[in-house]
């Protein structure tokens, strides 16, 4: 071997370990500065879905809710009441903390509209612009829903900026409230929805997808029927159709996200509120990873996503629950991020309310 020849072999032996040095190198920067870039977003959120009272239509109050927003970031607000009281029976010794605390009903109750709309209305006008008040003190199988619907919206105009959360398949409170099983496709809603069309207000629906032992979409076509029938109306489903009582029986809904990708291809007029029983199992794994699966259908569809507490009555929890969707939404494209965090909820509101907000 001449000299050049070993030249050429000691130049590629230190060669090697230096070109991996400098790999490595600029992997760590480029990391580094990725999460760098992560770490340094500071959201501003939408809550998509937040109850004022809870089902004994009972409320911390707008001070405890204000600060609580103020504490988390959070600039605006869908406020709603329960559509429905449980009731404390005569033969229950001890007054239910929930609506499954015992075998005692639930039954329609009208008046919590009054409630969001009386603590709505006494706030000062700055801070009145952050509340979007939802409408849902209505029986869903009472086909007099859409003119005691259309009563309210006159009485105060301008103040109601979306229906819901209309209750239909929910759990075992489906099963406790006094009357006949409500369903999305139903006709008392149908005339309802047409209302929301006059109205352009957006509909949040709680259609569950499947019963508690039923491996399948059993209950999808409840909700499909609608969107496909009402293509002007905006329906937000709650949750996707999961509860905490499905993830009780079944842990996780293997067929959820097919089932929601395929949907939001087929209608654009819905929206997909991600609050509380989304968080795990799908977005997040059990060691808090975002899914990638999950991800990915956020990015194909990145106006149709927004975020929800579903708090009921009581706020201190309000910014944990919003801020524990960070590690998913920080996975995301940061515009991306944003929209879901805060602007995604605020493009559905009617079209005075985003006209008024300069959108």
């Amino acid at each position: 071997m001449n000299r050049c020849d070993r030249g050429q072999v000691y130049a590629g032996s230190y060669k090697e370990p230096v070109l991996a040095s400098i790999r490595f190198a600029t992997s760590f920067i480029l990391a580094l500065t990725f999460s760098l870039s992560v770490q340094a977003r500071e959201y501003r959120y939408s809550d998509a879905h937040l109850h004022y009272v809870n089902f004994f239509q009972e409320s911390a109050g707008m001070p405890e809710l204000i600060e609580a927003m103020d504490a988390a970031g959070i600039d605006h607000v869908m406020i709603s009441g329960i559509p429905v009281a449980k009731k404390w029976h005569e033969n229950e010794p001890k007054r239910p903390r929930y609506y499954a605390g015992d075998d005692a009903g639930a039954y329609w109750y009208s008046a919590t509209d009054v409630f969001v709309a009386a603590a709505v209305k006494k706030l000062p006008a700055e801070q009145r612009k952050r509340f979007h008040p939802f409408l849902s003190g209505f029986n869903p199988v009472d086909k007099n829903a859409d003119a005691h619907i259309r009563r309210m919206l006159e009485l105060d105009p301008g103040l109601w900026q979306g229906l819901g959360e209309i209750f239909t398949r929910h759990d075992d409170l489906t099963a406790l409230t006094y009357g006949d099983t409500p369903r999305a496709n139903n006709e008392a809603l149908a005339r309802v929805y047409h209302l929301a069309a006059e109205f352009d207000l957006p509909v949040m629906i709680h259609s569950n997808i499947t019963s508690k032992r039923e491996r399948n979409p059993l209950y999808l076509q409840e909700l499909e029927e609608p969107l496909r029938n009402h293509p002007h109306v905006r329906f937000i489903w709650a949750h996707a159709g999961t509860s905490m009582e499905l993830h009780r029986h079944q842990e996780k809904l293997d067929f959820l996200l097919d089932t929601v990708s395929r949907l939001l291809g087929d209608y654009p007029n819905l929206y997909i509120d991600l609050s509380w029983t989304m968080l795990r199992p799908y977005l997040l794994d059990e060691e808090g990873t975002p899914s990638p699966e999950w991800v990915e259908l956020v990015k194909r569809f990145p106006d149709r996503f927004m975020l929800g507490s579903d708090v009921v009555g009581q706020f201190g929890s309000l910014g944990e629950y919003m801020k524990g969707f960070d590690a998913f939404l920080d996975a995301l494209p940061e515009d991306v991020a944003m929209q879901v965090a805060r602007d995604n909820f605020l493009s559905v509101l009617p079209r005075a309310t985003r006209e008024a907000a300069g959108r």
